[in-house]
Parts: C-alpha cells; sequence; structure tokens
C-alpha cells in the first residue's frame, strides 16, 4: 500500500463562503503514482467544515439556509460568552459538518456521483488561509 500526501490551499473572504474544491482533488489524484485507492481530506481548525454537495445556485443558497435555522448566528451559546469572538455559531456549525471527507478513486478518477462535489465550508466569522490535508492512500 502506498500514501502519498498533498496540501490544498484555500483563502476565503466571508463567513458562509463555499467553495467547490474537487478539480484540485482530482488533480492531485490524477498525477500521482496510486490508480486505486481512497483520498481522505481533513481541515486542520475548528472553524471549517468538508463535505460534498451538488454546486448549484439553489443549494448554495439553501445550505447556508438550514445552517441558520438550526445554529443562528445571534443564539446564545458558552463560547462566546467566554471569548468573546463572535464566533460561537461557527464552532458548532462546524462541528456538525466535520472537517474530513473519505471519497474511493478507481483508475485514478474519483467514484462522486454525477451532482457531487467537495466542497470546503468557512464558518468563521473573518477571511482566513486555510489548509486541507489530502492523503491518498492505494496501490
Amino acid at each position: 500500500m502506498t500514501v502519498e500526501s498533498h496540501i490544498v490551499r484555500v483563502e476565503t473572504q466571508r463567513e458562509g463562503e463555499i467553495l467547490d474544491i474537487t478539480h484540485q482533488v482530482q488533480t492531485i489524484v490524477e498525477n500521482g503514482t496510486i490508480k486505486n485507492g481512497v483520498v481522505f481530506l481533513f481541515v486542520p481548525g475548528s472553524t471549517a467544515a468538508l463535505t460534498t454537495i451538488e454546486y448549484e445556485p439553489g443549494l448554495l443558497a439553501d445550505f447556508p439556509s438550514i445552517l441558520e435555522r438550526m445554529v443562528p448566528r445571534n443564539g446564545s451559546y458558552e463560547h462566546e460568552r467566554r471569548w468573546h469572538d463572535g464566533n460561537g455559531h461557527s464552532h458548532v456549525r462546524a462541528s456538525l459538518i466535520g472537517p474530513d471527507i473519505s471519497v474511493p478513486f478507481e483508475g485514478k478518477k474519483l467514484m462522486l456521483g454525477t451532482w457531487q462535489q467537495i466542497v470546503f465550508v468557512e464558518f468563521d466569522v473573518r477571511p482566513r488561509d486555510r489548509t486541507v490535508i489530502v492523503h491518498s492512500i492505494g496501490e
């Protein structure tokens, strides 16, 4: 078994930004030496997340809307009372979505659904320079 490690850099400008990183991940897989395996992605930090979504305008509006209803910005958060940094809701939202995702690949092609893209979601209240760790594992 072989493991290859890469980094995808993401610069965000605002809270709630959703960025399609599928192409960057597919390029990593295509340029690697592993033909069949799984790519594991992880974002260090507690106010960002990774998931899949159909990257289209309707869902790009629906996803933040449902998060606002579930975890409102102006809700009551102990984190906010302790740190006064304005991002208590950011931590909770990121925790719900999660910091990682795994996608199998075959013949150096990600095995995503037709309308499924890998997305990075920024939940922090300020612009950030992020790193997504990408490990390809397989043969």
